[in-house]
């Protein structure tokens, strides 16, 4: 059986028991295909030019239901709107841009292990963590 990580979300959708109802089918679509961190109105407007008929409301209830079967992460990064990206594979963190909002990915082996001494250090086990870094441009 494939590993949950090499599924799509449309696979992992169905594996968790949620009915692929035709609205879901194309934010799913939509989700599949971002390379972005896109909140649910950037969402609504993706999935309106493949199914015009789709209601935000409808897209945020999906996100909600995706969100609560841990099928994708929902991040709060600036100015209060919920931003979504498909649980990734591998985890990473992210740089903010407060200029612009682009979200940038990167992981650091450094950076996680020195999380992983501090918390043991202090008497833990990380069981997960996210860092988000929010920056500016250099002048």
């Amino acid at each position: 059986m494939p590993q949950p990580d090499s599924l799509s979300l449309t696979q992992r959708l169905k594996q968790a028991g949620l009915r692929l109802t035709a609205p879901r089918k194309v934010i799913l679509r939509v989700l599949d295909a971002a390379d972005d961190h896109p909140d649910v109105e950037e969402l609504h407007r993706r999935a309106q030019a493949l199914e015009p008929g789709i209601s935000i409301a409808t897209v945020y209830r999906t996100m909600n239901t995706l969100a609560e079967h841990g099928l994708i992460e929902r991040h709060s990064f600036a100015a209060g709107r919920a931003r979504y990206e498909a649980q990734p594979a591998e985890h990473h963190d992210h740089f903010i841009n407060l200029e612009t909002g682009e979200v940038v990915e990167f992981r650091s082996d450094e950076i996680e292990r020195i999380q992983q001494d501090i918390a043991r250090a202090h008497g833990f086990e990380i069981v997960s963590h996210r860092l988000d870094i929010f920056v500016r441009p250099r002048r």
